[in-house]
């Protein structure tokens, strides 16, 4: 009170609204943009929900008057695209292109209703998509229905199986409303007979065909009445077969077996129509006039057609149906005649020409397929899309109860209860986990050098046993023929040496044979192994012995000695990722350095591997120098001095 009061918002006028609106839509129309309609769409005061009515409305009212005025379809379908912008850019409601085309299909004419639905045909992917496919499946299903309404499936066949296919794209499998779950027969396809009396063109009397078409009785018929009148008549049958078509049966397929085709004549017919430029003829319909039975038995489609239906007949009578009705279970009798009267149409079918045989063939393979189909809906149709396991959702995490302070120990003690005194004290001998895993007392694995130190003593020339004794028994008794003792060889090699991963080309025969040309290089590697405690005279003398060896050795007998294996540990910790400038100077081949980049990620490890390939291949000759050449021709000189000095520093 006292104070300068708000302005309240402008109120939504419908008539207002609306004018804005058409006048919008020509515009856009006019210019084929949208951007006049968003525009006052934002402009114009009101809720969504009312702005959206409103545009709706002002579409069909300008539908509507360009189909007074009698406008060209291109017109009509301008405004249609307009609407799908309109819906994707949030400004009409979904259902608006729908009812759009129902009035459309509705006031034109079929010439005219065929260009629309050409349209509707090829934005198939729009109406699929997930803001039109729920608002307008619905109103599509509805307006199909209405065509096929207003078409004559004789006359138009083509449009209308363009709106069945259209169908069959727009909805999946699934689709309850296009399914016969019930396996029902279409009982309103009624055929009018012609019932006039005239003399069959096949010499049959007309007393002999008076009653085709008509229904009769079992026992009613006479013995020469004429077996052509029954073809047209077992139409009636196909359609409903709880009536007795057994009757017409044997006499239309004896008719059809005594009365064959020619193939010749068939064949040339086919190539004189190609001759001519003629196109085949298909008729959705026979006629029904008895004067023209003995030409449509000459038709080897029309026989197709009825042997065909026999067949569908026969399957579904015999298949396992789900809501099959127990006036359609067949007693014993009834399913030995299926059988019989089944191979004779198979037999017919092959014998009408052309391509007969080929035709029963497929016909067979298409009916043995649809069984998939029938117990597909037995099992209630379920859909094909599988749906992701449960399993393959995140799991949210489970919030723990906290528990007590003592029990994490965390408590004065720092000790966690484990519930028993025995485990609480194994437990927390070591309270944390990690350092009890990597703590040196659970290294139970051995080094090479202990391991191989008997193997690599045995391999020694100088420790072979003496002649006296049988080679044989020395071969038996060696470590390496011990299977237990080669199995573990293996594990710890590949475990803890290079050499397990390294390829050759060497092939060996055996276990033992392989172990000991392996240990033969762990010896080249591995310092010498232990000997037995010497006295102390032997000790000095040996001592003294050596100090002498080495003053008297040259240089160069000094240079030449094979690199060790701590000295190719080092050169790989400093070489680690320009192992691979390296290669190409050691006279690796490029397999070789691809296998090495497979066998490993680390680059020291590579480096190593490549040091380790060059000593297998160099033997003796893998020596410090020719090493520190290579080094320096890879352009590595800082590593090759850094070698150099180490080598001099060791000797």
């Amino acid at each position: 009170a006292g104070g300068i009061g708000e302005m309240s918002p402008p109120l939504f006028s419908l008539p207002e609204a609306r004018h804005r609106f058409t006048t919008s839509t020509r515009e856009a129309l006019n210019i084929k943009s949208i951007k006049p309609l968003l525009n006052a769409f934002n402009q114009i005061p009101g809720s969504e929900n009312e702005k959206k009515c409103t545009l709706d409305q002002a579409f069909r009212v300008i539908v509507e008057e360009e189909i007074i005025n009698k406008a060209p379809c291109e017109n009509l379908l301008a405004i249609i695209s307009l609407a799908i912008n309109g819906v994707t850019e949030g400004i009409c409601t979904a259902s608006t292109p729908f009812v759009l085309l129902g009035d459309v299909l509705d006031c034109l004419p079929l010439d005219q209703c065929d260009r629309i639905f050409t349209f509707v045909e090829k934005n198939v992917a729009t109406w699929k998509s997930n803001t039109f496919y729920s608002a307008g499946k619905n109103y599509l299903l509805r307006m199909c229905n209405d065509l096929l309404r207003r078409l004559s499936k004789s006359q138009n066949t083509v449009f209308c199986g363009r709106i069945q296919l259209f169908l069959a794209r727009l909805f999946p499998l699934s689709e309850k409303s296009g399914l016969n779950l019930q396996s029902q027969f279409n009982l309103e396809n009624v055929t009018v007979f012609n019932t006039n009396e005239h003399e069959s063109t096949l010499g049959q009397k007309h007393t002999e065909e008076r009653e085709e078409g008509m229904d009769v009785e079992e026992g009613e018929m006479g013995d020469d009445e004429a077996p052509t009148k029954n073809s047209g008549s077992l139409q009636d049958y196909f359609r409903n077969p709880v009536q007795c078509y057994e009757k017409y049966s044997e006499e239309v397929l004896a008719v059809f077996k005594s009365y064959k085709l020619d193939d010749t004549q068939a064949s040339r017919k086919k190539l004189e129509e190609l001759k001519t430029g003629g196109e085949h003829v298909y008729f959705a319909k026979f006629l029904t006039s008895e004067k023209l039975m003995d030409l449509q038995l000459s038709d080897s489609n029309f026989r197709r057609h009825i042997l065909l239906q026999y067949l569908i007949l026969f399957q579904y009578l015999k298949g396992q149906v789900k809501f099959k009705s127990s006036n359609y279970v067949l007693t014993d009798e009834q399913s030995l005649w299926i059988e019989d009267t089944t191979k004779a149409v198979y037999q017919l079918l092959s014998e009408n020409p052309p391509d007969g045989e080929r035709f029963s063939k497929m016909v067979e393979h298409i009916l043995n397929t649809e069984e998939n189909w029938n117990s597909w809906k037995n099992e209630g149709c379920p859909s094909f899309v599988k749906e992701r396991p449960p399993d393959s959702k995140p799991m949210r995490p489970v919030r723990k109860r906290p528990a007590p302070e003592d029990f994490l120990g965390k408590g004065p003690n720092k000790k966690i209860l484990m519930g028993n005194e025995e485990l609480t004290r194994l437990w927390n001998l070591c309270p944390d986990n990690m350092e009890a895993c990597k703590s040196e007392s659970r290294e139970y694995m051995p080094t090479l050098e202990e391991f191989f130190e008997e193997a690599i003593e045995q391999a020694d020339p100088e420790n072979m046993m003496p002649d006296c004794y049988q080679p044989s028994l020395y071969f038996i008794f060696r470590a390496v023929n011990n299977s237990n003792y080669g199995w573990r060889a293996l594990r710890l090699l590949a475990r803890r040496s290079p050499h397990f991963f390294q390829p050759t080309n060497q092939q060996f025969k055996s276990l033992p044979e392989y172990l000991e040309n392996m240990v033969i290089k762990l010896a080249k590697e591995l310092p010498p192994p232990s000997e037995e405690i010497k006295t102390g005279e032997d000790e000095d003398e040996e001592d003294n012995d050596a100090l002498l060896k080495e003053n008297n050795e040259s240089p160069e007998v000094q240079r030449d000695k094979a690199m060790t294996g701590d000295q190719i540990e080092s050169v790989a910790n400093r070489l680690g990722e320009q192992w691979k400038a390296l290669a190409p100077y050691l006279e690796m081949k490029d397999a070789d350095i691809r296998q090495i980049e497979s066998d490993s990620e680390d680059m020291k490890m590579r480096a190593k591997q490549l040091l380790v390939a060059w000593q297998d291949q160099e033997g003796a000759h893998a020596t410090p120098e020719n090493l520190v050449l290579a080094l320096n021709k890879a352009g590595l000189g800082d590593l090759a001095e850094s070698l150099s000095n180490d080598t001099e520093s060791g000797s």
